[in-house]
């Protein structure tokens, strides 16, 4: 890869890491389903002037509802009730092996060997972040809402494979676009007119400014700079660029949050990294070349 676009792409990472910083910062001042909707309002203006992908209407519901809506629509919510930005930016990257799993059952992946044994870390690495529930911010509900996020992420991810190829910004504003209401319903529901009503009457600098960076910078602006890289080198070259995210993520979360691991999920967090770069790096070619 060209220098300039290693830069983009490792300050990608970056962007996305921070993602969960402006989310955290988002959820002190609105519900956390109607920020999901909001940020999906804005990320979704784009089809005012972007035509549709060519892809089946009902194609691009499946999936928004489970990349976008199923996603955030628990992301959110977990992080709210018990569940820190560092330890989710990790944690929610087992999305990768539940893909493994969803492709092989749904159309006909085999998992290669090193996504076998990716998995195993990953899961062991799980478990002991699972051992540490109830202490440091981290509930059951939290946990188990954060496990729902990346099984609705991982649904996306292969519904998306099985989908006709297309440009991925205006795939990414219209499926934005098609989670909007699904999300605003269920916030009505859920948490009330009354509190969002309050939430946008209420809206500062600091709420505006994290809505600004979920919504733009890193839905809009991270997926098209993705999509971009994807389009001028191999998959195999790009993908393992996604494994410093969690890096980022966990890193900002410290020293801008003061967000604190014990030792337990420290290393569930190195196992579920190391289960991520077996599933990711091409170990293969690696070992042939070697």
């Amino acid at each position: 890869m060209k220098l300039p676009h290693i830069l983009i792409a490792v300050g990608l990472t970056v962007i996305w890491g921070l993602n969960f910083i402006a989310i955290r910062i988002g959820l002190n001042h609105m519900p956390p389903l109607f920020f999901a909707g909001l940020r999906f309002v804005i990320a979704g203006l784009p089809i005012l002037v972007v035509p549709r992908p060519k892809m089946a209407l009902g194609r691009l519901m499946a999936i928004s509802a489970t990349m976008f809506v199923a996603q955030f629509g628990f992301l959110f919510p977990g992080m709210q009730v018990g569940f820190p930005p560092g330890l989710a930016s990790l944690t929610l990257q087992v999305q990768s092996v539940f893909t493994v799993l969803l492709a092989a059952a749904f159309i006909g992946e085999r998992p290669a060997w090193r996504n076998l044994v990716g998995l195993m870390v990953a899961f062991a690495g799980l478990a002991l972040i699972a051992s540490t529930v109830g202490t440091g911010g981290v509930t059951m509900a939290g946990f188990g809402l954060i496990m729902a996020s990346a099984f609705g992420w991982s649904m996306g991810n292969v519904v998306l494979r099985a989908s006709p190829k297309v440009d991925m910004f205006p795939l990414i504003a219209w499926i934005s676009a098609l989670a909007i209401l699904p999300l605003l319903a269920l916030s009505l529901v859920l948490e009330g007119p009354g509190a969002d009503l309050e939430a946008l009457v209420q809206m500062n600098w600091g709420g505006a400014s994290a809505l600004a960076y979920v919504a733009i910078l890193s839905t809009l602006g991270g997926y098209w700079a993705w999509a971009e890289l994807l389009k001028r080198y191999p998959a195999g070259l790009v993908s393992p660029f996604a494994l410093l995210v969690p890096v980022s993520g966990t890193l900002s979360a410290y020293l801008i949050l003061g967000e604190s691991f014990g030792p337990l999920r420290l290393a569930g967090m190195v196992l579920i990294l190391a289960g991520l770069a077996i599933n990711t790096l091409p170990i293969e070619r690696i070992w042939r070349r070697g």
